[in-house]
């Protein structure tokens, strides 16, 4: 199981280029994380691995290494060719191309219509909604190409801010799995939430029609000038 974390580290010292950019607005966008990244990767990592090890189990619990970087960029890859995940950084402009800040991903499980939503972002980056708003764009892209049908989404009950990006996205907290997450220093409960697709639908047409009077006054507005 993969854990869902919303904070980490200082800042990040390296910028990439990228070929393809999915606007998040005009001051983030998503990008491919792949093997062509890899150092602009590992200068994230290794400035967040001591915040991460704490959220996730399985990962982040020794210093990373561009070679280790490398090899899960490129299984990363596969699996995106394969249809089975969706992997993405989340980057900011910076001068020569893009500062990565963060990281979001889809595992899709095909067969089943569902997948898992996983994050984290620096922590000289929280408090814009570069979360939410990463989180957004995959989710509207499964429950709309990919004909997604459930999305869950699993943390450690401590985990704070990742469990308030979920209640704040809508979904449901389904139940609590006791101890199901092993650390070096013990073992922790986790939240699981889950979001429907008819759910995702439904609140983000009721968005569409609250944001539609604003958009006619100010068409009016631009007429009238």
């Amino acid at each position: 199981m993969r854990i869902t974390v919303a904070e980490s580290g200082a800042g990040v010292p390296t910028v990439t280029t990228a070929l393809f950019t999915w606007p998040l607005g005009d001051d983030a966008v998503l990008i491919p994380r792949t093997a062509a990244i890899a150092e602009a990767h590992l200068a994230l990592v290794e400035a967040n691995y001591q915040r991460l090890a704490r959220w996730f189990p399985d990962a982040f619990q020794e210093p990373p290494t561009l070679d280790g970087v490398r090899a899960n960029l490129e299984r990363a890859g596969q699996a995106w060719l394969e249809g089975s995940l969706l992997s993405l950084s989340i980057a900011v402009p910076a001068e020569g191309g893009w500062r990565l800040v963060g990281w979001v991903q889809l595992v899709i499980d095909g067969p089943a219509r569902s997948g898992e939503v996983g994050y984290w972002l620096d922590a000289g980056h929280v408090g814009r909604g570069l979360v939410a708003r990463a989180v957004t764009a995959v989710l509207d892209h499964a429950f709309g190409p990919l004909g997604l049908e459930r999305v869950a989404l699993p943390t450690t009950v401590d985990n704070t801010r990742s469990r308030s990006v979920a209640e704040r996205l809508g979904f449901t907290q389904e139940g609590v799995l006791r101890e199901a997450a092993a650390f070096p220093d013990g073992r922790r409960d986790l939240v699981v939430y889950g979001l429907l697709a008819r759910e995702w639908h439904r609140a983000t047409r009721t968005l569409r029609r609250a944001d539609e009077p604003i958009r006619n006054r100010e068409a009016g507005g631009c007429r009238r000038a």
